[in-house]
């Protein structure tokens, strides 16, 4: 979609939006959608986070990117997003009952001034999953879990969010007719933004309690919470004061060290490797080596790790795609390679081993029980050849091995950044792996 002539960003393959007829939630994905175009909004650059609930479903009718994950945990996924990559228009869509879930991570949020929009479908209760009272349900309210009615004083999610530190907080509903105008301003702020949209559950709560417009317009005129912008007092964003606070630290241009690209590479397509192994063994740090050794050969390289809660018991896992051009995700579903140096590493893998193609390539130390797989499987002594370098090198020892063999991108890469990185007397160790693990692949190709 070009980011000048976007006249919506609602999905046309996924249309009509999944809700009840006369449900708000329809209303308010309807809103976003103009916000967005109101804004310009590059999709490619804009990413709805939700969780559980039934304003969660909204994130599939949008051409944005998306995220969908845990009950009342959307604000943290969105808040790594915005951390992780800056740039990005990071959008959070939650219900009264993800926000009673999720409090903590709203108070947090507001108290960093993290740069997201926090986007409230408030309409007093849990409605995906019965009608239950949520924080907001108005008192004396007839829900499933409070048949003789609401005996809680409702939460004022606004007045929460303001003393928690928010520098920008407004209520509406979703009959605002300027609704998509408040919605562009709060996805436009540069720092942690919540709008309150309170609305109808035609489901559940307007039917149990004769619930309509015009009860709801009548409920805040009652209440003694205020509408429209409540809060509006900019200052900087959590990130932006983090990389600055970084910058002017003492010593911190000497911490920062960009790879810099001094060799060259041979891989035409993007490839998955996984290195597989046991806690202690330095797996992670082993990935996060070769991956810097790939992008100093002019490569774009992510790295996902997999490990149990444990310390120096269990596996270790370590996922590095590979490409020539930009990777914007981490997970690999079928990996092209597959390097295992122990016996945890086997069992993390097994599942995934037995289902490999043909197409791909396994290297395994000799002592290890592999499932049937229909991979081509190289054995190799691994853990043998690292008797004479420590075994907290073996995984270095098993990715030169492996990165000799397939001769994607040149070894010396790899030696540069042991160097570069490591402490001398770790480097040379790892270095002395290095060469072992290369010579180990001229078997491989002797056999």
């Amino acid at each position: 979609m070009s980011e000048a002539k976007a006249a919506s960003y609602l999905s046309t393959e996924t249309v009509p939006l999944p809700y009840c007829p006369g449900c708000g939630h329809t209303v308010i994905a309807s809103a976003i959608d103009k916000a967005l175009v109101k804004i310009k909004a590059d999709p490619r650059k804009t990413v709805i986070v939700t969780d559980i609930g039934c304003i969660g479903l909204a994130d599939r009718n949008f051409t944005t990117s998306a995220f969908h994950g845990l009950h009342g945990r959307s604000i943290t996924y969105a808040c790594g997003l915005k951390l992780a990559r800056p740039e990005l228009t990071v959008i959070t869509l939650m219900g009264d009952g993800a926000c009673g879930i999720g409090g903590t991570h709203l108070l947090n949020a507001a108290r960093r001034n993290i740069g997201i929009s926090l986007i409230v479908a408030n309409n007093f209760n849990y409605g995906m999953t019965g009608g239950q009272h949520s924080v907001t349900t108005p008192s004396a309210s007839l829900t499933s879990t409070t048949p003789f009615g609401n005996v809680e004083r409702p939460l004022d999610l606004c007045a929460t969010a303001i003393a928690a530190g928010a520098p920008w907080v407004y209520r509406a509903t979703a009959y605002d007719k300027d609704l998509p105008d408040a919605l562009a301003r709060a996805i436009s702020q540069p720092g942690f933004a919540m709008i309150d949209i309170w609305e109808l559950c035609v489901a559940y709560y307007s039917p149990r309690n004769d619930f309509k417009k015009a009860d709801l317009l009548d409920l805040m005129a009652g209440q003694t919470v205020r509408f429209g912008q409540l809060a509006d007092d900019p200052r900087p964003e959590y990130s932006e004061s983090c990389r600055r606070a970084q910058q002017t630290a003492p010593g911190a241009a000497s911490s920062r060290r960009e790879i810099e690209v001094r060799h060259s590479h041979r891989l035409e397509r993007q490839i998955g490797v996984v290195l597989a192994g046991r806690a202690g063994q330095k797996i992670r740090s082993a990935a996060a080596l070769f991956a810097q050794a790939a992008i100093a050969s002019g490569l774009h390289a992510t790295q996902k790790d997999d490990y149990p809660i444990t310390v120096m018991t269990g596996h270790s896992a370590s996922e590095v795609i590979l490409g020539p051009e930009r990777i914007d995700f981490t997970g690999i579903d079928v990996p092209d390679h597959v390097v295992l140096i122990a016996p945890e590493g086997v069992k993390q893998m097994r599942a995934r081993l037995a289902a490999l193609p043909e197409t791909s390539v396994v290297y395994a130390d000799f002592a290890l029980e592999l499932p049937a797989t229909r991979a081509r499987v190289h054995r190799l002594p691994f853990a043998e050849a690292a008797q004479k370098t420590g075994k907290t090198s073996l995984g270095v020892l098993a990715l030169s091995c492996f990165l000799e063999h397939q001769g994607m991108f040149p070894r010396a890469a790899l030696e540069e950044t042991l160097r570069d990185v490591l402490k001398p007397e770790v480097a040379a160790a790892s270095a002395q792996a290095a060469a072992a693990g290369a010579a180990l692949a001229d078997t491989i190709a002797a056999g």
